[in-house]
């Protein structure tokens, strides 16, 4: 079976990738296919998380085994096979590229083919610039003094401001993932 997934950012709207992948391959192949589309260094460390209709975690395959002791099953990129953790058309993934900062991809199996196979995977579409792979670290060093006449709201107003992650963008990003999906199909 082949597997068609449409991954996404909410860091740079005009990026999409399409990925055609036969079911049987595994999250190792999958990731070095989307690290090539987007131009990325296959020497970070990375994961997937499979996640609810909510994006919520609910499994991680990691590139290795980080070593934790927790009752959690561990999934390696190199030993899982797809089918393993996926199956349904829509499912959602967050490829986490830039552990660091928790910057990721959204995914969604879009289409599933059965009775076909793909020896290697496929970008099938490619459109816009990816984000940049990692960000400085200046970005998280010496955050601006606070102000001594600053007042709870401006705290709130600078603390919850448009650029942060809110769930109007989520939503929107899943409605248009949705329709694109069933448009192609």
């Amino acid at each position: 079976m082949i597997y068609k997934f449409l991954i996404g950012s909410e860091e740079s709207e005009n990026f999409k990738l399409e990925i055609a992948i036969d079911s049987s391959d595994t999250f190792l192949r999958l990731r070095n296919t989307i690290l090539d589309a987007a131009g990325y260094d296959k020497n970070q460390m990375d994961s997937f998380v499979i996640c609810d209709e909510d994006w919520t975690k609910e499994k991680e395959v990691t590139y290795y085994d980080m070593d934790t002791d927790t009752d959690e099953d561990i999934w390696i990129m190199e030993d899982t096979p797809l089918d393993e953790l996926l199956e349904d058309e829509g499912q959602k993934v967050k490829f986490v590229f830039d552990y660091m900062t928790d910057r990721y991809f959204y995914m969604i199996l879009k289409e599933t083919v059965p009775g076909k196979s793909l020896h290697d995977p496929l970008c099938q579409r490619k459109e816009g610039k990816a984000p940049q792979e990692t960000v400085s670290a200046d970005m998280f060093a010496d955050p601006a003094p606070v102000k001594l006449d600053t007042t709870i709201e401006d705290l709130d107003e600078d603390l919850f401001n448009d650029n942060a992650f809110n769930e109007e963008d989520l939503a929107e990003l899943n409605e248009e993932f949705r329709e694109e999906a069933e448009e192609d199909l």
